[in-house]
């Protein structure tokens, strides 16, 4: 059997990929930063699909989070085979509303954790000739949408470049961009949802198995819906100005900062 990593998965997207993980038969380390209902997620898992759930409670804001799950990622005893580096927030507020400590946080979470866990993940996964990551950015990387959407492009841009130069070692490397997903992700930042049109919400379970099949197939990029692939398209080739001027009125109406 295989193990899975997964950071922030108690909730959202990433319990998404622990459901869908442990049904396949994946052992999974599962990351967050509340003991109980890591504890709870880890004891229904278990139950539910037979397979074995390590708790590993991590602040992945700090050093000290970060450092706990590298050296879990380290260990070639007990090694992690697939890594999904989920955990993330938003910021509600305009660029110059969000204080600047907030603003660092969300940069050490969604980049600092990012770059320090896919290397140590990828470093004993090359060793052994296999093994995938999958960072999870969001469709928020394409657009000129302030803090939250540019820490979002920086995992797409990494997580490809590393992607090209483990080519040939049994490593994959895909950067995962969802559009609106129903998770607590959104209540947790404060944010209203009323006002998001009911097409644009996606299904986590669904994501995260056109997700896992877009690993299986070697991609290091995955839109996993067709209607964001569509508005994604038309990004491309919109104008700058044009399209910054629509991302932010729809930024403010709608997502994080």
């Amino acid at each position: 059997m295989t193990t899975a990593l997964i950071t922030g998965s108690t909730a959202g997207i990433g319990a998404a990929f622990a459901r869908r993980l442990a049904a396949d038969g994946h052992n999974l380390v599962l990351v967050a930063r509340d003991t109980k209902r890591l504890r709870e997620q880890a004891t229904e898992l278990h139950d539910r699909h037979g397979i074995e759930a390590e708790v590993l409670t991590a602040d992945l804001a700090t050093d000290d989070g970060i450092e706990a799950v590298a050296a879990r990622l380290g260990d070639r005893k007990n090694p992690v085979d697939l890594l999904i580096n989920n955990a993330g927030f938003g910021n509600k507020g305009r660029y110059l509303d969000v204080s600047m400590a907030d603003e660092l946080m969300m940069l050490k979470v969604h980049c600092e954790a990012v770059l320090r866990l896919t290397s140590a993940a990828t470093e004993a996964m090359r060793a052994r000739g296999r093994g995938g990551v999958v960072n999870v950015a969001s469709v928020a990387a394409f657009v000129p949408r302030g803090t939250y959407g540019a820490s979002k492009a920086w995992v797409v841009q990494f997580t490809q470049g590393a992607a090209r130069d483990l080519a040939g070692s049994g490593v994959r490397l895909m950067a995962l961009c969802p559009g609106f997903v129903r998770t607590e992700f959104h209540q947790r930042a404060g944010m209203g949802t009323d006002n998001i049109p009911g097409w644009m919400w996606l299904d986590a379970d669904k994501l995260v198995a056109a997700a896992l099949t877009d690993l299986a197939r070697g991609k290091s990029l995955s839109i996993p819906d067709p209607r964001y692939k569509t508005l994604m398209g038309l990004a491309k080739v919109a104008p700058r100005s044009l399209l910054g001027g629509i991302t932010s009125k729809t930024g403010r109406k709608y997502g994080p900062q």
